[in-house]
């Protein structure tokens, strides 16, 4: 097993945005990657590269005349993926399967026993639904990485833990009655913001009553009232137990982001993947991922996205 933590760029993952004036622009990847080489942690990097998920993946996940919509779409480059967030680009298509391909290498390299501990910044698509595109997110990569570690490793208790500024609707929704989804999302108050859902009466159905964590801050939270919250997320995955944990580290929730109102640093960040890796050691064999998720203030993501890398290196 490699020592280093497996990060993943290419041009593939890069086109995935919906170019100017839309906040989801194509440039995230290639400012998230100038931050982490002036990091200093080349020498503890291994650079993966992506390859486009198959339909087969896609449908572990979504439904099939959803994936032929996008695809019909992607095509004719014209129109909306949804009701008015995701434009259907042209290219579309192979951009969001690239990123879920890139997401499904870091679980195989990991599964394989290749490495620990991986992360894919232009990942982490929560919103989209099995049967629908929402939020700027076409493919939800994050709800298909939990389908295919069950198929294909036989991992049931994959713990999906959220600290972008926007509940993770999809994932939450697309898992909501799965008792062995370990979901703990910490959001910004969904009456404030899109998608005004994670509230803290919702735990989950049927089976599933009780086994999931939303904690909703308000508008102007800072790291202190994150360290409360993540406390909180600490002792829900010490009970679970994991075997396996998938992170989605949106940076939309640090002061500053252009269409959130939380006020954290990318000390957070760092807290939360530091606490994450170890235990991940302590009970998922070392194996985490990490998803760039959301961010629109691009100094405030390349920071955040950075600090949780170098969190993975230094509790490798």
């Amino acid at each position: 097993m490699s020592d280093s933590v497996l990060v993943y760029r290419g041009d593939e993952i890069a086109a995935y945005g919906f170019g100017d004036p839309h906040p989801f622009g194509t440039d995230r990847h290639d400012v998230f990657h100038a931050e982490l080489d002036k990091a200093g942690l080349e020498g503890s990097i291994d650079y993966g590269h992506p390859r486009l998920a198959l339909v087969d993946e896609l449908t572990l996940f979504h439904t099939a005349e959803y994936i032929d919509k996008v695809s019909r779409l992607s095509v004719a480059g014209k129109g909306w993926l949804d009701d008015g967030d995701t434009p259907a680009v042209a290219g579309i298509y192979d951009a969001a399967s690239a990123v879920v391909g890139a997401v499904l290498c870091a679980v195989d390299e990991i599964m394989h026993g290749n490495y620990k501990r991986a992360f894919i910044p232009i990942a982490g698509l929560h919103h989209a639904a099995r049967d629908h595109a929402a939020g700027f997110c076409v493919f939800n990569d994050c709800g298909i990485a939990t389908e295919y570690l069950r198929k294909e490793f036989g991992i049931k208790r994959i713990a999906y833990v959220d600290i972008d500024a926007h509940h993770g609707d999809g994932m939450f929704y697309g898992f909501e009655d799965d008792p062995h989804l370990i979901f703990a999302d910490i959001h910004e108050d969904g009456q404030n913001l899109y998608p005004g859902t994670g509230a803290v009466a919702e735990t989950g159905t049927g089976p599933a009553r009780g086994t999931k964590l939303n904690i909703p801050i308000p508008p102007g939270a800072d790291d202190s009232h994150f360290h409360a919250a993540w406390q909180r997320v600490e002792e829900y995955l010490e009970e679970a137990k994991p075997e396996f944990i998938i992170m989605q580290c949106g940076a939309d929730s640090l002061e500053g982001d252009p269409i959130t109102h939380l006020c954290w640093t990318e000390e957070a960040h760092a807290a939360a993947a530091a606490s994450l890796c170890r235990l991940a050691d302590k009970y998922c064999n070392g194996r985490i991922i990490g998803t760039g998720g959301g961010g629109y203030n691009r100094r405030n993501l390349a920071r955040a996205w950075t600090r949780v890398v170098q969190s993975f290196v230094e509790t490798h």
